[in-house]
């Protein structure tokens, strides 16, 4: 939903559900809550949450493709990809069937790159709409369920495996596990892979450190609670 100006340092947001009769919301958004203060210098002050689509299950994987003026997201239940186009304002399906997709991100090159669950593999897709499988077992092994991936500067790929999508069939194909919960580094010019970090109960989001040389892992195992927790490494520079 676009965001209507109101004047007078005024906006009308989701949480109004754009009736302008329930009132303006004043800036700064009152949606937009500041948990740790060293990332208030982040907030624009003029800056309104706006919802750009409703009607997914569940939705992970969000990336931007600012070369296309548009925004490619996992609806994982409902087993695709959806895309939200800048220039119209419409959400469409880039995808179906995705294979149950999570995680997404784009390699130095801008192609896509993503986490199916129900394949149990990490695919590129390249410029022509073709699909290549990057990496679907390790040690002859079939992986779980890569979840989340980032890309770094060297080209490595970098990817969690906790599994999920293997549990149940709400979010894949429920199936045995083959090998631990782990995170891996895959070359994709070589197609040479290795396991990074093996002590982690459920790794799942991934993201570096501004300079690259830290990667941070989210544990999103239930117990014990300890689990839960964001791990920090130098991981990247071994």
């Amino acid at each position: 939903m676009a965001t209507t100006v109101m004047g007078c340092g005024a906006v009308m947001t989701p949480a109004t559900n754009g009736d302008w009769r329930a009132g303006p919301v004043h800036y700064p958004d009152p949606a937009i809550e500041v948990v740790a203060p060293a990332f208030q210098r982040y907030v624009l002050g003029n800056a309104a949450v706006e919802r750009i689509h409703t009607g997914a299950r569940w939705t992970e994987g969000p990336v931007w493709f600012g070369d296309g003026r548009y925004l490619l997201w996992s609806d994982i239940p409902n087993n695709r990809i959806l895309r939200w186009c800048e220039d119209n304002d419409r959400v469409s399906v880039y995808r179906s069937p995705s294979d149950y997709c999570n995680g997404n991100t784009r390699d130095r090159q801008g192609r896509l790159i993503s986490c199916e669950h129900a394949s149990w593999r990490v695919t590129r897709t390249e410029y022509d709409g073709s699909v290549t499988v990057l990496m679907d077992r390790y040690q002859g092994r079939r992986l779980n369920a890569p979840n989340d991936v980032v890309v770094h500067p060297d080209g490595h790929i970098w990817f969690s495996d906790p599994g999920y999508g293997i549990l149940v069939n709400y979010e894949g194909n429920r199936a045995a596990f083959e090998l631990p919960a782990n995170v891996y580094r895959l070359d994709p010019a070589t197609g040479e892979a290795s396991v990074v970090a093996d002590d982690i109960e459920k790794p799942n989001g991934l993201c570096f450190s501004p300079d690259y040389q830290q990667l941070y892992i989210t544990d999103t195992a239930r117990v014990p609670p300890t689990s839960r927790a964001i791990r920090a490494g130098s991981w990247c520079t071994t």
